[in-house]
């Protein structure tokens, strides 16, 4: 079951098993940019953790419903707390939490601004570039893969790949093309936006990776976000 309180935590109960709820956590807080509490039950017995973001204060808001009998027990620090509670303490606990948290402003939280590790134009992604970045990791959630941007490009090609996928051919104003996709892309604006473009020139952002097909290797870019210049 997943449910937000005051637009704040996400909470996940039921089918999480105890030994991932921190790591569950740590992804739905990346994904929403929200404090996130995970909570698994055995019986009626729940113990949870929590990942929160910068500026909200998750470990004193815990503290907090301690001190006030809605928790059996709680604690941490501001990025990073856990819990223990009944069944029957969630639904208060989970309220009171999502008012102490909209307090400091965790409602107001919007996406996560993409971080950049440089701009590059299509004509100047190759197959050598990207191995030589390759052998630089390997990358992982402790050392991400970098992201880069393609500034002023317009869609070259665009067709739907099943029922969420996009996949693209971006061009340079020299002519230099890269091929794209864009997975789950019609979950949000961003499938729809480049499908119809109309011409239109974008500032697009993503990763690289090597497309193998065929015995033949050329540049692919995974999309991750893309907006008009």
């Amino acid at each position: 079951m997943v449910q937000s309180w005051s637009g704040t935590p996400l909470v996940y109960d039921g089918w999480v098993g105890l030994g991932v709820v921190g790591i569950v956590a740590a992804r739905l807080k990346e994904a929403t940019n929200r404090p996130a509490i995970v909570i698994g039950f055995d019986g009626d017995d729940g113990k949870g953790s929590g990942r929160s973001i910068n500026g909200i204060d998750l470990g004193s808001a815990i503290a907090r419903l301690t001190a006030e009998g809605l928790l059996i027990k709680g604690g941490g620090h501001k990025m990073a707390a856990g819990l223990s509670l009944t069944r029957a303490m969630l639904e208060p606990a989970m309220a009171r939490l999502g008012e102490l948290l909209a307090q400091q402003g965790a409602d107001q939280a919007g996406p996560a601004d993409l971080k950049l590790d440089a701009a590059l134009m299509p004509s100047a992604i190759t197959v050598d570039l990207i191995e030589q970045l390759e052998r630089a990791g390997p990358f992982g959630a402790g050392a991400p893969a970098p992201r880069f941007a393609l500034p002023s490009v317009r869609v070259a090609f665009a067709k739907r790949a099943g029922e969420n996928h996009l996949r693209l051919t971006f061009e340079d104003e020299s002519r230099g093309r890269i091929d794209a996709i864009a997975f789950q892309a019609f979950d949000g604006p961003l499938g729809p936006m480049l499908e119809a473009h109309d011409g239109a020139i974008f500032h697009v952002a993503g990763r690289l990776e090597i497309d193998t097909w065929g015995g033949r290797s050329k540049p692919k870019l995974r999309v991750e976000d893309a907006v008009r210049a």
